[in-house]
């Protein structure tokens, strides 16, 4: 599995360079790392259907409990034949799709790339290393929106798409890091045998829930995923069917075996998100004219369908889950080649103008059909057995009164789903009349594509049909997935007729009323155009984001207005507001305090603290100066009667040359303080200053009697004879125990020294040549006197 990684890591680092021989074909090269993951994975899945998981795993930062452990488990197997299939069928259908233009190398690039952390996400079984391939994929997704970055558009759907699912990524690793910690593993197949519960475990689940939220687009994060239509079409259909929106439900149906009866809130968030979901994508999908938006808000009600059916944790749901994202990745992966085959030979996706094109591109059609009708839950395709196997699982789970709301919802999605399916492929091939159209048609006269464009379609496409009227071979695959997911769960077999029973009726009443809004979509668009707007996803993001500039301009306008007592009282305050919080709340001050050793500590003391007083009312500089001068050889002398010699002696070294310093600046400045008044008065200064006096009093006294370890300087003391063969520790330490670091300060030293001078010896030669230049004007206009 790591080879495999390394594979799509290889292939995208070559591929800019070899697109420049190859051309488009750098999208066969690198559909190479999908086909070798599926060639692999099929030598593996007999062991593994048969309950034997592959495992590598290989030490990365075992003190963080970070390990690079990858596991090819049942479930992991139907998301690898999902990435890792439709992947090799995207790539071939990528080389057809595109002619040659700039950048393309670098997309080719991105897009194995993308296929490489994907396969990582569904493999990884260290929670911190899911986190990884999972921002991996937010970065590749938002390259591949933002491919054609001169489109303003495309940046801002790349942005928008970067933003929503990076916040859920930090929600993720937070939710990882206190499942992990109340785990005592971050191993994910470890977690889930044993779960852990009580204390953090449900804000580790909010979390988790959140973050699986917005990367599968569930309401109200889903506003992201329309906005990716801005990406080529080939990106879109692997992102929609098979890769990145799935990495959420992926998530969610790990967890929800083992958490979703012992987190209370678990089923009624899942349950409640899921199915608003679905039925606002579907409501959405309904209205739109662009067929990539009409499949872009579809695969949003779908994906609240899966979350639905995978996050309740209950046998029959899960199985059925698990047989929507097999059927979902074939019938959605084939709809968007498809649109953009309309797209290639059309050039436009609007419905409202196209027409005819199912008699010109009658294979094209047929494939379409087939997809659709898998979409709709029509028989005899696999989308029908998995929607029959929804509906029956949720008739007989055992919710309470909830079960009626959820069947309700799910039978109304998928209602809503059977329209906008039909609506999508009368918009797309359907002969219209002149009352439909809105505008010129085009159809009858668009070029027929070639069998490489539509070839990777039509694969997919008839293997729908294939799984629905021979769902045996299928059959194992989705069990054992179910299985994966929860251990104890019975054996489940997939077929195509169930009999008459409620499910069916169900069914056939979908059928029924989705007709009905189909063939009134006139009715149904007139009463969309007269429901209010209400506030929506996007309006919500863009509120957030311009919410977001506001406060830091304002907040940057207070804090960062270029006055040096400003900066200094926000310091002040953070120190006071934060440190000084917990030394008042969370510290125990000692019960025995030294005053002094000796009564000259005390007269040194008393001298120091004065000429500290005096320096803050100095009114001269060079008093103040002086005052603080003595500040720091008080100090120094306090060392000295400490019995500190050494330190000392640097004391007084460093207060001589800062007493220099200081005495050489003042030449250059006005003599006394310049009095500025402040609008608030000097109270609030002085009660900073002395708040922050009384806490460094305080921390110095606290910290001193709070050890709880031998300090550093006990080795120092131990090691400074033996291994530095110095008596002098203080000299040992800066040349011996820190000698590297005292190395690089003498190197910044340097730098800066250096930089100080060349600034120096530029300002005299900038004066020198403006002094001669003044010169020959003085001289000229001189000369040029009479």
């Amino acid at each position: 599995m790591l080879v495999l990684l390394g594979i799509h890591a290889a292939l995208a680092a070559v591929a800019p360079w070899a697109s420049k021989r190859l051309g488009t074909r750098v999208f066969l090269l690198c559909g190479l790392g999908p086909l070798a993951t599926v060639v692999w994975a099929a030598t593996k899945a007999g062991g593994v259907i048969d309950g034997t998981p592959v495992t590598e795993t290989w030490q990365w930062l075992p003190s963080l409990g970070l390990d690079a452990t990858l596991r090819l488990d049942a479930f992991s197997l139907l998301m690898v034949g999902l990435v890792s299939g439709i992947g090799v069928l995207i790539f071939a259908y990528a080389d057809a799709y595109f002619s040659m233009r700039a950048g393309l190398g670098r997309f080719a690039a991105t897009l194995v790339g993308f296929s490489g952390a994907m396969l990582g996400l569904v493999l990884a079984d260290n929670l911190l290393l899911l986190f990884v391939f999972w921002e991996l994929t937010s970065i590749t997704s938002y390259l591949l929106i933002g491919f054609e970055d001169t489109k303003p558009a495309a940046k801002a759907a790349a942005l928008q798409a970067l933003l929503i699912t990076g916040t859920g990524g930090l929600a993720l690793l937070g939710g990882s890091v206190l499942l992990g910690q109340a785990a005592g593993t971050f191993t994910l197949s470890e977690i889930l045998a044993s779960p852990p519960s009580g204390g953090v475990v449900p804000a580790a689940m909010l979390l988790l829930l959140a973050g699986a939220f917005t990367k599968s687009a569930q309401v109200p994060f889903h506003s992201w995923l329309p906005g990716a239509m801005a990406a080529p079409t080939p990106v879109s259909a692997y992102l929609h069917s098979a890769t990145m929106v799935k990495a959420g439900v992926y998530l969610i149906a790990r967890l929800s075996p083992s958490f979703a009866a012992d987190v209370g809130f678990w089923r009624p968030l899942v349950l409640t998100v899921g199915a608003a979901t679905m039925l606002v994508g579907g409501y959405r999908a309904l209205r739109q004219h662009d067929l990539k938006l009409v499949l872009a808000y579809g695969t949003i009600s779908q994906l609240g369908f899966m979350v639905v059916l995978l996050g309740v944790g209950l046998e029959g749901a899960t199985f059925a889950g698990a047989a929507l994202l097999v059927a979902h990745g074939a019938f959605k992966s084939t709809l968007f080649m498809v649109v953009g085959i309309v797209d290639h030979q059309a050039h436009t996706r609007d419905l409202r103008v196209l027409s005819g094109l199912g008699r010109r591109l009658k294979p094209t059609f047929v494939v379409s059909a087939l997809a659709a009708a898998s979409m709709a839950g029509l028989p005899p395709l696999i989308g029908f057995i998995s929607k029959e196997s929804a509906f029956e699982s949720i008739l007989d789970a055992d919710l309470g009164g909830a079960r009626v709301l959820v069947l309700v919802a799910i039978v109304v999605g998928s209602v809503i789903t059977f329209a906008y399916t039909a609506r999508f492929l009368w918009g797309a091939f359907a002969d219209k009349g002149a009352h439909e159209l809105g505008g010129e048609p085009i159809g009858p006269d668009v070029p027929r594509p070639g069998w490489a464009l539509l070839g990777p379609a039509a694969v997919v496409g008839v293997l729908g049909l294939a799984m629905g009227l021979f769902p045996s071979p299928i059959s194992p695959y989705v069990s054992e997935a179910g299985r994966a997911l929860d251990p104890l769960l019975e054996p489940h077999k997939l077929i195509l007729w169930h009999g008459f029973n409620t499910a069916l009726v169900l069914s056939i009443g979908t059928f029924l009323v989705g007709s009905l809004l189909f063939f009134g979509r006139r009715q149904v668009e007139a009463l969309q155009a007269r429901v209010p707007a209400l506030p929506n996803a996007d309006d919500g993001y863009r509120f957030a984001v311009s919410g977001t500039i506001r406060t830091a301009e304002r907040v940057t306008s207070v804090l960062q207005n270029g006055s040096l007592p400003v900066y200094l009282g926000v310091i002040m305050m953070t120190v006071l507001a934060v440190p000084g919080t917990l030394l008042l709340t969370g510290t125990r001050f000692p019960t025995e305090i030294v005053v002094a050793d000796t009564w000259l500590q005390l007269v040194v003391a008393g001298v120091v603290a004065v000429a500290a007083v005096a320096t803050a009312w100095s009114h001269r500089r060079f008093a103040a100066v002086i005052f603080l001068g003595g500040v720091g050889f008080g100090v120094g002398v306090l060392f000295i009667i400490q019995g500190a010699p050494d330190l000392a002696l640097t004391q007084l070294l460093v207060e001589t040359l800062v007493l220099v310093i200081f005495v050489l600046v003042l030449r250059h400045l006005p003599e006394r303080f310049e009095a500025q008044r402040w609008r608030l008065g000097q109270a609030p200064r002085v009660l900073v200053a002395s708040g922050v006096g009384v806490f460094i009093a305080a921390f110095a006294m606290v910290a001193a009697s709070v050890r709880t370890e031998s300090p550093v300087s006990d080795a120092h003391l131990a090691l400074s004879v033996p291994e530095a063969q110095g008596r002098n520790v203080v000299n040992v330490i800066l040349v011996d125990f820190r000698g590297f670091d005292t190395m690089g300060e003498i190197v910044v030293l340097t730098v800066a020294a250096l930089g100080i001078a060349g600034l120096v010896r530029a300002a005299r030669r900038e004066r020198a040549v403006a002094a001669g230049r003044a010169a020959r004007v003085e001289r000229m206009e001189r000369e040029a006197q009479p």
